[in-house]
């Protein structure tokens, strides 16, 4: 156990799903996993570990935006040794070409800041995915036909965000989308030495306002749990 997590030695899998809402896990793990298992409930953060395809694979929330994930993340790698960490959240279109419902993996992730950043100083790191998870992903999605992009994305530390200077620089330098979590992932990865992904679902567009109704969230969330699972295993 640990401070946020009190899954017992042995529980969590190596491999994990990170949807950033607790519910969304629990979905996520009774629809896809076979016979999942409620490992942690620590705080309200749900995390069920089970079996696809006969691997196992853990499903944990991680909250929302990076210092949360980071708590989540330190954990699961430092203390139960979690080797695969893929990100499935939401996010919000900053190109015209990405529309809602498609899906979108993270190549690298920019930021303004993340708990990371306090290591570099003066550095800027460039946290990027993990190359061979990314490939999978992109020929996963591929298969079951969801419309993919794969580029730069943008994790801010502010869900209310008042710069529409600093998103009309991030549209003309071709990022595909935002989202609050992926940067701080990608920089525990690199520390840790293990492998991580972003994939996210469009959800909404900064451009257009369109938003994906709540009754067809489901079904479009769903191909990105099915996307992560095959990257995670090829």
């Amino acid at each position: 156990m640990t401070f946020h997590i009190g899954a017992k030695p042995g529980e969590i899998a190596e491999t994990v799903l990170l949807p950033g809402d607790p519910y969304r896990a629990r979905w996520a793990a009774q629809k896809y996993l076979e016979n999942p298992v409620l490992v942690n409930e620590v705080r309200g953060m749900l995390g069920y570990t089970g079996t696809w395809r006969g691997h196992r694979v853990t499903i944990h929330g991680s909250g929302m935006g990076m210092p949360s994930l980071s708590i989540y993340a330190n954990e699961l790698m430092k203390d139960y040794g979690a080797q695969t960490l893929i990100r499935i959240g939401s996010a919000g279109a900053l190109q015209h070409h990405v529309k809602v419902r498609d899906v979108v993996l993270a190549q690298a992730a920019s930021s303004l800041g993340n708990p990371s950043r306090s290591i570099f100083r003066e550095l800027n790191f460039a946290p990027v995915a993990d190359f061979g998870l990314l490939a999978a992903a992109n020929v996963a999605a591929q298969k079951i036909g969801v419309p993919v992009h794969v580029g730069g994305i943008y994790s801010s530390d502010t869900f209310y965000d008042e710069r529409p200077d600093l998103s009309e620089q991030l549209q003309r330098h071709g990022t595909l989308c935002v989202e609050m979590e992926a940067a701080e992932l990608y920089h525990l990865a690199a520390r840790y030495g293990r492998r991580a992904l972003a994939v996210l679902t469009i959800s909404d567009h900064i451009l257009t306002h369109e938003a994906l109704p709540a009754d067809q969230r489901e079904t479009s969330f769903g191909a990105m749990v099915e996307v992560a699972l095959e990257a995670a295993f090829a």
